[in-house]
């Protein structure tokens, strides 16, 4: 197994990877990114988002999607958007590597903090995540204002 930065022509298997993600997180039609739009997000002349993958055998298995976000109380801190294994090679290590690498990846930065979600359900994350020093909020609630809801959006209280 190797853990590497991904390159432009990695996003093909990234994209499957958020897609398998999706179906996983019983969202299969949710996925609207496109190869190209990835592409354009993470290889511009100022990429939105690191992306950190995981090759077995030449191909491509994981992935974890970083970016840095403000915060008012701390600076800068990484988010990390997904961290995806393929089911098919899940518990032989790559997501721990991965998530190795994104922490090592926060440290050089000097980040305060490194920030994700994981859904409630999904008890093998929570567990994974915590016996890895993890803390799991159960007080904050996730807000997501959708591409309706701001095209929806009204100032009336």
């Amino acid at each position: 197994m190797k853990i590497r930065e991904s390159k432009v022509t990695d996003m093909k298997s990234v994209l499957n990877l958020i897609t398998e993600l999706a179906i996983f997180e019983k969202e299969p039609d949710a996925v609207e990114v496109t190869e190209a739009y990835l592409i354009n997000a993470g290889f511009s002349a100022n990429p939105e988002f690191k992306c950190f993958v995981a090759e077995v055998s030449n191909e491509i298995v994981g992935m974890a999607l970083v970016f840095n976000r403000f915060s008012t109380w701390k600076g800068t801190v990484l988010h990390l958007e997904d961290l995806i294994v393929n089911h098919k090679f899940r518990g032989q290590g790559i997501g721990a590597a991965l998530l190795d690498t994104v922490v090592n990846y926060g440290k050089e930065l000097g980040v305060k903090r490194i920030s994700w979600e994981v859904l409630g359900w999904n008890t093998d994350a929570i567990k994974f995540y915590q016996q890895r020093g993890a803390n799991i909020l159960d007080t904050w609630r996730v807000v997501h204002l959708n591409e309706n809801g701001i095209n929806n959006y009204s100032t009336q209280e």
